[in-house]
């Protein structure tokens, strides 16, 4: 939201009020209390006037300061808030500042807030940066923190224009608006900089961003209200300022190893019944196309219905038994819900006289006819809402569904009561929350943890712990498969660890081409759905080709599941994403900055989609000498590489330095890794050591001259080793020697 019109003058209306000197600094309970009134003290009249403005300075964590920006203290304190985590840490105060770790915030007198580390300043909330600012009878607070030169901007979400948001009007304000536009699904008012640090406000509603756009040395934000509260997170690298904003606001689940494999839906509004659903199972094993798990879309259910939680008799009179001989084949099952309930919906009725829908101020409940007629919202916000709402999906359970996907949850209105008396300005983006959480522990509940997993389209702060997520309703194009990869990239970058995307697309039907290239794409996801709207996804239809390349590659990620595994780990653990923007991986690489059409899966594994029929692909290279995976070959890095790939490769790249854990089961992605595992050896600098974890056994490999050893902790049965170009060597025991 812009308040100034250019540098000088403000826009018609805005009134605006700035801290310009420091009154007083108090210390109280690990906080910095700093009174700062908004015009100059000169004599006792100028003490009658107001505002004055009260900014608490704190800590959560070490190298993580809280800013709190009061004008009126007595506004009441709305819900829900962001559930944060918080540790002990070591907080110093001084007359002036605090410290947290090595980061520490300086106030000074003639108004002026810097956070440093080290003697450094990462970053400035100059004068005029915060502000009470009146427009339209409404009152905001907002605060600027200066960027420097070559400071970049990543984050706030799932964003589907550049990955770069410099230049950029942001509002967090969860859309249903597909995946072309500045709309986005999951809105997290989180940044990541370049420069060491990251910012997360901590407000669940809108929150307005002006990203090096209003003014262009600067990152503004700002809420209605009375209040602002933010968090400088201090690095210094991208995956340390991920680590600690994951810690504040919830790490990613591990997703059971299951849902690594291959999804197959019926898609949208195609026509399905039992007999279609086999006979596209029947097809996959026929040819030897990998499947794990089987996905109904809404037309399980009868049409006016959604949600009603019961299979239309219409098409499917038996699902009990359905879904036995679908699991029989060794499927988990998958059944799309959303949060709404339509008119026609057995559970409307239900859901009045429970009181567990969401209401209107004059007591109605709240309805509109767009999606479903008379469709009606559930209270997220009542325990006895959420209990019956989990009882329906119990019982699906029951039946023999091993998942869902939860769809929708965007568009939620603000002319709404909930049962809590949360704000519903604040509950916009957060009911995606509770939503999935609702869901996700029902599973969790069932079927224990590590083996729940949701497909949601909406989220915001904190949604990480509740995965997978999915990019929304893309079109079947070229640039719908790009801004895919820049919103999945984009959503890595604000602390979520697990992301898909519809095999080509979800809008209209794609052609061979653009079907092929995005099942590599896809397939060298962190998770993989073919999922479409009106026509079917089953790679035979589209041409004998895409059968062949669906096979290559979903044997591919089921052989890469030892190295996916661990980098699965790494987001449960850590908060690092399974796909990395290049940004992320090598921060030093002033070429990495802009990089939005590849991306490293892992450590390890530089991923160039292809984003042409031509199969030509320019990507860059970092550092180093790498290995094409598909043929061994070195390639230079430091540069720009030109490859044109057919319809069975992509440019796949393996990171100098790495041993690279293979394998032996190429039909399913949830085995024994280490059973009959290879590690690929991969350009080894003289005297290098490499640690690699597989499924309890811990491999030792050094480097030393023209010998490689390797030395096992815990060793499988069989395993071996191979150079990229070479035959694999057995080997036998604990230890392996190599010239």
């Amino acid at each position: 939201m812009k308040f100034s019109n250019g540098y000088w003058l403000l826009r018609d209306g805005v009134e605006a009020a700035h801290p310009v000197e420091v009154y007083d600094i108090a210390q109280t309970a690990g906080e910095l209390v700093v009174h700062a009134p908004t015009r100059p003290i000169r004599h006792r009249g100028d003490l009658l006037k107001g505002p004055v403005a009260t900014v608490r300075f704190s800590s959560p964590m070490p190298d993580v300061i809280g800013v709190s920006l009061t004008h009126f203290e007595g506004e009441r304190r709305r819900q829900p808030e962001f559930g944060l985590t918080t540790a002990e840490p070591y907080v110093h105060l001084s007359d002036e500042s605090l410290t947290s770790g090595a980061l520490e915030v300086r106030v000074s007198r003639e108004w002026k807030v810097e956070f440093v580390v080290d003697g450094e300043v990462l970053t400035t909330s100059p004068a005029k940066g915060m502000g009470f600012m009146t427009l339209d009878g409404k009152h905001y607070v907002r605060d600027r923190l200066d960027l420097g030169v070559g400071d970049v901007v990543y984050g706030l979400g799932e964003r589907f224009g550049p990955l770069v948001r410099n230049g950029q009007t942001v509002d967090i304000w969860n859309a249903d608006g597909g995946t072309s536009s500045e709309q986005a699904y999951k809105n997290v008012p989180f940044y990541l900089t370049n420069a060491g640090y990251g910012v997360f406000v901590n407000h669940p509603g809108h929150v307005s961003f002006e990203v090096a756009s209003e003014k262009v040395s600067c990152v503004q934000f700002s809420v209605e209200g009375q209040s602002l509260e933010y968090f400088v997170i201090y690095g210094p690298s991208p995956k340390e300022i991920l680590r600690k904003y994951t810690l504040l606001t919830g790490r990613p689940t591990m997703p059971p190893m299951w849902s690594f494999g291959l999804w197959l839906s019926t898609s949208f509004t195609t026509s399905y019944d039992e007999q279609t659903v086999s006979s596209f199972i029947d097809g996959m094993i026929e040819r030897d196309l990998p499947l794990s798990v089987f996905h109904f879309d809404c037309f399980w259910m009868r049409e006016y219905n959604w949600c009603d939680f019961e299979w239309d008799p219409r098409t499917f009179p038996d699902p009990v038994g359905m879904l036995d001989r679908l699991k029989s084949r060794d499927l988990r099952i998958s059944v799309w819900i959303n949060p709404y309930v339509g008119q026609r919906s057995p559970l409307f009725a239900e859901g009045v006289e429970g009181g567990y829908l969401l209401k209107r101020p004059n007591g109605d409940v709240w309805q509109w006819d767009l999606w479903q007629p008379g469709m009606a919202l559930v209270d997220f916000t009542s325990p006895a809402a959420r209990e019956w709402y989990a009882s329906k999906l119990d019982a699906l359970l029951d039946q023999g569904v091993d998942c869902f996907k939860t769809d929708f949850g965007e568009r939620i209105p603000t002319d709404v009561v909930y049962f809590d008396g949360s704000d519903p300005e604040r509950m916009h983006n957060y009911y995606a929350y509770l939503y999935n959480k609702t869901v996700f522990e029902v599973l969790r509940k069932r079927r224990g943890d590590g083996d729940a997993v949701v497909f949601a389209r909406a989220a915001t702060a904190g949604s990480q712990q509740f995965p997978v997520h999915w990019g929304g309703d893309c079109e079947s194009t070229y640039e719908a498969m790009a801004e895919s990869l820049r919103g999945g990239l984009s959503l890595g970058l604000s602390g979520f660890g697990y992301w898909s995307h519809d095999i080509g697309g979800f809008e209209g039907t794609p052609d061979p081409a653009l079907f092929k290239r995005w099942i590599a794409f896809g397939l060298l996801s962190s998770h993989s759905r073919l999922h479409g709207s009106r026509s079917y996804r089953v790679p035979w239809l589209f041409d004998e080709e895409a059968v062949d390349v669906l096979r290559v590659f979903a044997k591919l990620k089921a052989r890469l599941m030892p190295y996916l595994h661990h980098v699965a780990l790494q987001a449960a653990t850590e908060g690092t994403p399974m796909m990395r923007a290049m940004a992320l991986e090598f921060p030093d690489d002033p070429a990495c900055t802009h990089l939005e059409r590849q991306y490293m899966l892992g450590d390890s594994l530089l991923v160039a989609p292809v984003f042409s029929d031509s199969g030509k692909v320019s990507f860059y290279v970092p550092e180093g000498t790498w290995t094409d995976f598909f043929t061994g070959a070195e390639v230079p890095g430091g540069r720009w590489t030109t490859m044109t790939c057919d319809f069975l490769t992509v440019p796949l790249l393996v990171r100098p330095n790495t041993v690279l854990p293979l394998g032996a089961v190429d039909d399913r992605p949830d085995y024994d890794y280490a059973d009959g595992v290879t590690l690929r050896i991969h350009q080894l600098d003289d005297g290098a050591s490499i640690t690699t974890e597989v499924a309890g056994s811990t491999f030792h490999t050094r480097r030393s001259g023209n010998r490689i050893e390797v030395e096992v902790e815990s060793p499988p049965s069989a395993w071996q080793v191979q150079f990229p170009a070479g035959d694999p060597v057995q080997g036998t025991g604990n230890a392996l020697t190599v010239t």
